[in-house]
């Protein structure tokens, strides 16, 4: 069984990210590696958080695991570092600058989610009580309109009755 090194690993597992894009067969065949081991590393990469291609073909749809890593590793770069980074990768600026704004999102402070979370049940409220005003006025004239119904019917009857005899 062949061992091989950190970095040859890398170099490997490179391969099937952009701008290369190989998928693990292509690799295999090409490196005389079995795709199990690549299949293997790419998920020992992916547990650790290294942004690894997977089952989803674009990167919006890569693990929160593998954008948080991608952001972590571009948060001290330089603009340019940053673009030569996405270059590699295949990503866009704007995706790893989205990504940067939805981890920093998600680091509000608890306070700030449940008030958040007490002004739309608020909103809520006053919405279920406008509708169930509107309702019982709607179910009310709905009433109203099969009474007149059913005494026009009455009507309708009772003259009938009376032209007959």
């Amino acid at each position: 069984m062949a061992r091989y090194s950190s970095e040859r690993k890398e170099s490997i597992l490179n391969k099937l990210l952009p701008p290369h894009n190989m998928t693990v067969a292509e690799v295999a065949r090409q490196e005389g590696i079995s795709e199990q081991t690549l299949y293997n590393w790419r998920d020992k990469a992916k547990r650790l958080g290294k942004p690894v291609p997977g089952k989803k073909s674009s990167s919006d749809d890569w693990s929160a695991e593998a954008k948080l890593a991608v952001v972590v590793e571009t948060m001290a770069l330089s603009e340019s570092e940053l673009s030569q980074y996405c270059r590699e990768k295949g990503l866009y600026l704007e995706q790893v600058k989205r990504w940067k704004q939805e981890c920093l999102k998600g680091f509000q402070s608890s306070e700030a989610i449940a008030k958040e979370g007490q002004r739309q049940s608020k909103a809520d409220k006053a919405q279920i009580k406008a509708l169930k005003k509107e309702l019982r006025i709607k179910e009310k004239a709905l009433a109203e309109t099969a009474a007149i119904l059913v005494l026009r019917k009455k009507l309708n009857a009772l003259w009938s009755d009376d032209e007959e005899s």
